[in-house]
């Protein structure tokens, strides 16, 4: 089949690479346009559009959807990946076989933009991925295949992430043979679940909470977009933790035991291994307490 591919995230690298390999033809590659990043703010463009020059595919990185008006009719479907855009169903029907899309999750549980992040601040022990039919609806389209994953506890989401991609091309796959024999998707089953996008406010860590929902919280922010506090009245992130305990001390009291520091939690203490304090690079927690010169009774927040 003659495939079109519309991605922006690193996640849909290992289903492009099984696609260049695999008796389909990739046509063309949608994409979002170039932003700004970095601290000088330059222009640059997606990691799938890298990839698409790598490789010699055309890219387009239209503005609006209705750009792919004349650009799409004469592909067999086209497979979304992370694209970020809610399509119209106008620009739906233009393929032979609509639009598929590849989702982290397993539907209709965690429908939309951040459901391995979700699943982890949940603590969810299961996840997969879906491969479905777009509709009008917001991943709410009957599903070709589906796949599980245990979720190891100590997966950040990156980890999750990274692990979800590489099911994706047994998946795609599947539902490209379904496809092709003429098997219809079957409409989606079991109560759904909303996965909104995780703002920077959100991201914020609350030490009144329990031990486990901040060790979650911290799973799922990291590293986008990053489990942060206050230190110093400056921003603060942890990205890594390890086993808790009891703890005496008042709510986000930091303390050092034996070479390895710990912030006090409503129900215990949580050990912290990795941050990033604000203008640094990430550091072992033990390198940072050492340089900071506690000298007991120090709170975060």
């Amino acid at each position: 089949m003659r495939i079109g591919v519309a991605a922006t995230p690193e996640v849909a690298i290992p289903t492009l690479n099984w696609l260049l390999q695999s008796e389909h033809t990739i046509d063309l590659i949608i994409t979002q346009p170039d932003r700004p990043a970095g601290r000088g703010r330059l222009l640059q463009q997606s990691v799938v559009a890298d990839w698409a020059d790598a490789n010699q595919i055309t890219v387009l990185k239209p503005e609006g959807s209705q750009e792919l008006l004349g650009k799409i009719e004469h592909l067999d479907l086209v497979l979304t990946i992370g694209y970020g855009v809610l399509l119209p169903l106008n620009i739906l029907a233009l393929p032979k076989f609509g639009f598929l899309n590849l989702h982290f999750s397993l539907l209709p549980a965690y429908r939309g933009a951040a459901p391995a992040q979700r699943a982890l601040l949940n603590g969810e022990t299961v996840t997969g991925v879906s491969v479905f039919q777009l509709d009008k609806g917001m991943d709410t389209g009957p599903v070709y295949t589906q796949e599980s994953i245990d979720i190891e506890p100590t997966w950040r989401s990156f980890e999750l992430l990274q692990n979800l991609a590489e099911l994706g091309p047994a998946v795609v796959h599947n539902s490209f043979e379904m496809i092709k024999n003429g098997e219809s998707p079957r409409v989606q089953e079991g109560a759904p679940s909303i996965a909104a996008k995780i703002e920077k406010a959100e991201a914020r860590l609350d030490f009144t909470k329990d031990v486990i929902e901040i060790s979650n919280a911290i799973r799922a922010f990291t590293y986008e977009p990053g489990a942060w506090t206050l230190w110093r009245d400056e921003p603060f992130k942890i990205c890594s933790t390890g086993v808790s305990g009891s703890s005496k001390g008042a709510t986000g009291e930091i303390s050092v035991f034996d070479k390895s520091v710990f912030v006090s939690c409503a129900n215990g203490s949580l050990e912290i291994l990795r941050v990033v304090p604000a203008g640094k690079k990430e550091m072992d927690a033990i390198e940072w307490a050492r340089g900071a010169r506690l000298i007991g009774g120090e709170v975060f927040g």
